[in-house]
């Protein structure tokens, strides 16, 4: 595919089978875009696709908070993380559901006048600082929790694979909301979503996944049967919510990718993450041992900095698109665990 990918060839929508063309048909029905670049770029790594689409579905989309509230969110985290992608992606969307002049004041980099939507953008901005007071009520601590992780995780990505080539000015917003795809998207965004129908596409990439261990294993069961897997690990922040089950799956797909680094070089990155603040956007990294070791440091650390020689220097023969994916979430995952520890 061409457009905004850099490093990968995804699955295009009309070329989409299995549990990629569920998350497809998803985003087509729940999101109002089939196939947005932030998630066709991870259709080469199914169990990342699906998590990362689940999380962000049941935090930003589903439940009973305002969307327009917790867009201001994803754009104050997508703000701190220097994501344009994103941050042209949410003004978008802003401007989708009807919120034309806080889009426009976003855009020119202004603070909304409103004081509680001005609260909730520079909570977005400042998630990682602990003694930044939370400007919501603790009943919808998951909801808009959920949604700051999913856009710490989904900024990284974007920064990492895609370039920017995303509508800015405005005359280009408003052509695109008067078409029948911006109508269309409008009147999704309107919608009330029933939490938790996102889960089973996670459901059925886990059992694929543990079926492809399985045909693998060195010692298959007995009966050849299939393990289901094990009980996903939730977040006390979420626990016992779809929202909790969306973000236990994502940081299972996320360490899959640990896979592709010597332990050694696990060692080095998580040691680097673990000693990151979770504020500074802009850190020094110290010279990575290995060229999979730099590219999951600058993954989690400092995606706008990874360029093509850096993939380049990493992705041998054998390393195919779902790698590549994979190491970019292993690094961008750690990244959003540590942030989860100073909340």
């Amino acid at each position: 595919m061409t457009g905004p990918f850099r490093f990968t060839s995804p699955v295009p929508a009309k070329s989409a089978t299995g549990v990629v063309a569920d998350v497809y048909a998803q985003l087509d029905t729940d999101f109002g875009i089939q196939a947005p670049a932030t998630f066709t770029v991870l259709s080469s790594a199914p169990p990342v696709l699906t998590a990362t689409w689940a999380l962000m579905r049941e935090s930003l989309l589903a439940g009973q908070t305002s969307r327009t509230a917790k867009e201001l969110v994803a754009t104050g985290v997508s703000l701190a993380n220097e994501c344009e992608f994103c941050i042209n992606a949410h003004t978008m969307l802003l401007y989708a559901g009807g919120d034309h002049a806080l889009a426009e004041t976003i855009g020119r980099g202004e603070e909304p006048a409103d004081s509680a939507q001005a609260r909730l953008l520079a909570w977005g901005r400042a998630i990682g600082v602990p003694s930044t007071e939370r400007p919501f009520p603790p009943e919808q601590a998951a909801e808009f929790i959920g949604t700051a992780l999913a856009f710490h995780f989904i900024n990284r990505i974007a920064s990492a694979l895609l370039s920017d080539n995303s509508m800015t000015d405005e005359a280009q917003k408003a052509r695109f909301l008067e078409s029948a795809a911006g109508r269309r998207l409008s009147d999704t965004i309107a919608r009330e979503l029933r939490p938790g129908t996102s889960l089973p596409v996670v459901d059925t990439s886990r059992q694929e996944v543990a079926e492809m261990r399985r045909k693998f294993s060195p010692s298959p069961s007995p009966d050849n049967s299939v393990p289901r897997p094990a009980e996903l690990e939730e977040p006390e922040w979420a626990v016992g919510s779809p929202i909790g089950a969306a973000y236990g799956a994502l940081r299972e797909a996320g360490a899959m990718g640990a896979g592709l680094l010597s332990d050694s070089d696990q060692a080095f990155v998580r040691k680097v993450v673990a000693d990151w603040d979770g504020i500074t956007t802009h850190p020094s990294l110290p010279e990575a041992p290995s060229a999979g070791a730099r590219l999951a440091l600058l993954a989690a650390l400092a995606p706008n900095r990874i360029t093509a020689e850096d993939v380049q220097a990493w992705k041998t023969p054998q390393h195919s698109d779902h790698c590549t994916v994979h190491l970019i979430a292993y690094g961008a995952i750690l990244a959003v665990e540590r942030i989860e520890e100073t909340l």
